[in-house]
């Protein structure tokens, strides 16, 4: 059996998904015909190597599709969306690992991980080494799109342990890009304080992350004498900033640029910002991304919102993505590209269409009040939505907020917060203010890449 890097060619892979300048050239010259006839080839390829695999068959053969029914890319909307629900179904019927992967029929090293458990049960995820390295590799172009350089010090909160995001963003960095890499993790693998230390003493320049905890480290910094800007010299924050104010952010760490990205455990970089921060690039020569409607799963128009289904062109090696629907709802940018990139661009995140909750015919996506009340100074960050239902079966929703300000002034805070949450969101909330921290084991701010910001206790007993 061939060893990891025996496995792949590390130059045709460089030549198939290019970095850097050649990135560009790439896809500022490339014609939408030979990007169709690019994706249709990598298409076909990974329906291939789905129809060896049990799940697959079992998906399909159960909507009545077989074999050589799926000729082009013309006809994946013969093909049904599928999501967590159908992966971890899978599992139950063939545990531990389910019998979607293809690791029985794969020769080869295969990589292990776990998806975060945000939205429940942690999933098992399987990595060939080829599709590993793709994954990588679209990471570290999009560091490179948004200016990472080879002098930068990278700072990442990305946990490890068995969750994939720490791991590949380190393999990323390290494969594909010459900036020197600091594994911190999270607030438990390395404490907070103690983070702020290491990126004043080793220089760090770039912060890579869940925009959560790096704004709360901003705050342990000033809260330790440790002064952004003075102290820690960031000029880069590159993680998943969805609707977070980057102007916020900015001022927190003394005014470095911010860029977005966004990717799930199971698909790796879908797509990213860069320099001209007007939506996310899509890397189209490796993901084929469609926007359907939430209720009717019909595609939707550009610049209209609908859940992302993802299909990933470069898994034709172990554990294909063909349709796999994120849950996370985003919408197609119309306009063309600044920099001349033919690739399309996307919102970026917008919510989860799994975590909406609807209040009085009003659509709330939790992840959005953050950014709404950074406006406010006793603001720290923090907040938790709990969403009830009455005997009337009215749903209600309580924001829980930790402000910095003192019991005297909470009175009048409360309704403030209330007045600003219904002018912005439409509806009427209830607010709850408590301290700083006191949030902290309930969203999990420390220990979880993506903070808990929903409990919903309507169909409990």
């Amino acid at each position: 059996m061939p060893t990891y890097f025996e496995s792949f060619d590390p130059r045709q892979l460089l030549a198939d998904y290019p970095l850097g300048d050649a990135f560009l050239a790439m896809a500022q010259s490339i014609s939408g015909d030979a990007l169709r006839a690019h994706q249709n080839t990598q298409f076909l390829a990974c329906v291939k190597r789905a129809w060896e695999i049990p799940f697959y068959q079992r998906l399909w053969g159960n909507k009545g599709i077989e074999e050589g029914d799926i000729r082009s890319l013309d006809d994946i909307g013969k093909l049904p969306v599928f999501g967590k629900t159908q992966l971890m179904e899978s599992i139950a019927l063939k545990p531990p690992f389910g019998d979607y992967s293809g690791r029985e029929s794969h020769a080869g090293p295969v990589v292990f991980h776990t998806t975060s458990g945000t939205t429940g049960t942690p999933q098992p995820l399987f990595f060939g080494a080829k599709g590993r390295e793709v994954q990588n590799l679209l990471l570290a172009r999009s560091y490179l799109l948004q200016g990472l350089r080879r002098e930068d010090v990278v700072h990442s909160v990305y946990g490890h342990g068995p969750i994939n995001g720490g791991h590949y963003v380190r393999e990323a960095v390290l494969h594909f890009t010459d900036a020197l890499f600091l594994s911190a993790g999270t607030g438990v693998e390395t404490r907070s304080i103690r983070q702020v230390e290491l990126m004043r003493d080793f220089g760090v320049s770039v912060i890579v992350g869940f925009a959560d905890y790096i704004k709360k480290l901003a705050e342990v910094a000033r809260e330790n004498g440790i002064e952004p800007g003075r102290d820690i010299h960031i000029r880069m924050i590159s993680g998943h900033l969805g609707r977070e104010s980057k102007q916020a952010m900015s001022d927190a760490w003394g005014g470095p640029e911010l860029f977005d990205w966004y990717g799930v455990g199971d698909t790796g970089t879908i797509a990213s910002e860069a320099q001209d921060q007007d939506g996310l690039y899509i890397h189209e020569d490796a993901q084929l991304v469609e926007v359907l409607d939430v209720d009717s799963g019909l595609p939707k128009a550009d610049g209209e919102a609908g859940d992302l289904v993802v299909s990933c062109l470069y898994k034709d090696d172990i554990y294909p993505l063909i349709r796999f629907n994120t849950h996370d709802v985003t919408a197609i940018k119309t306009g063309h590209s600044a920099l001349g990139l033919k690739f399309r661009r996307m919102a970026g995140f917008l919510g989860r269409s799994d975590n909406m909750v609807k209040l009085r015919g009003i659509n709330i996506f939790p992840q959005a009040l953050g950014p709404i009340m950074d406006s406010r100074a006793d603001f720290n960050g923090e907040f938790l939505c709990v969403v009830t239902r009455d005997a009337a079966q009215r749903d209600e929703m309580s924001v829980l907020i930790e402000s910095r300000a003192s019991l005297a002034e909470r009175p009048k805070l409360v309704e403030a917060y209330r007045s600003l949450l219904k002018a912005r969101l439409g509806v009427d909330v209830q607010v709850e203010l408590k301290n700083p921290g006191e949030l902290s084991a309930l969203t999990g701010i420390e220990t979880r890449q993506k903070p808990i910001r929903l409990i919903d206790q309507r169909f409990k007993s």
